[in-house]
């Protein structure tokens, strides 16, 4: 089993940097989003921002992958790749995942946006895997076990009719972009590893309008929906503390996308 590594109060000071310079990113990204631009020019523009701000973009040649940014269109679900010659439309909604690696440590969020006017299920689907995340960090709170941010999330999903994808799920960040333990986003409550403040997690719903099973692509990247459904993708990176959860990928002015 991996080691659980708790963060340091100077390594959650680092981070919150790390969170902000993400989270900062993530939204320049967001009103990138509009019909007729490309998905390779919100890449190349959110790794200038990261770079500009003394940090250096996660997943650039992460494991192969090689682009800045992961932008995931309608039914891809995550780790879109980036191209000139995928051109945004209206009505498309947009995942963007983001992290940057400064000062030694890794912020990682992610959100769905939609590409000028999109129908009201598709708008339902952004709203509820938001809403998700926010019912799982609910239960983010020292003596509560990591399952039940799993479980919270899995019922908000799951009530509104939506699936919850079991192939991927949340993880520990910090020093590595992935570290122990992991999140998932579904599962009964009351087990995995205990929450201790210190402990930093990237809860990251990720959730489909029909079936929850997922395929890669042969790129080895892009991941779809089977049935090709729209997926929508909710990340923040948030550090337990004594007081609840603590969202590190915050902008300067305190705004969540």
């Amino acid at each position: 089993m991996d080691l659980i590594v708790i963060k340091s109060p100077r390594e959650q000071e680092l981070m919150r940097k790390a969170g902000r310079i993400t989270a900062e990113a993530r939204h320049l990204a967001g009103t990138m989003v509009r019909p007729g631009i490309s998905t390779l020019e919100i890449d190349t523009a959110v790794r200038k921002f990261i770079k500009s701000h003394g940090g250096t973009p996660s997943f650039l040649h992460y494991e192969g992958f090689p682009k800045s940014v992961c932008i995931s269109v309608n039914e891809v679900v995550i780790h879109g790749i980036p191209s000139a010659r995928q051109i945004l439309r209206e009505g498309d909604i947009v995942s963007i995942d983001v992290g940057a690696y400064v000062n030694g440590y890794h912020g990682d969020c992610a959100a769905t946006y939609p590409c000028g006017k999109i129908d009201l299920e598709a708008q339902r689907l952004i709203n509820v895997t938001r809403q998700s995340f926010w019912k799982g960090i609910e239960m983010a709170r020292k003596g509560k076990r990591i399952s039940d941010i799993s479980h919270a999330v899995q019922q908000h999903v799951e009530s509104n009719g939506f699936g919850v994808v079991r192939e991927f799920v949340g993880h520990g960040v910090g020093r590595n972009m992935h570290e122990a333990p992991e999140v998932p986003n579904f599962g009964p409550a009351g087990h995995g590893p205990r929450l201790i403040p210190g402990l930093t997690i990237a809860v990251e719903p990720m959730v489909t309008a029909g079936d929850y099973e997922v395929e890669v692509l042969p790129d080895r990247w892009t991941t779809v929906t089977v049935d090709r459904s729209l997926a929508a993708h909710y990340e923040n990176t948030i550090l337990i503390t004594e007081d609840g959860p603590e969202v590190l990928t915050v902008t300067g002015d305190g705004a969540y996308d």
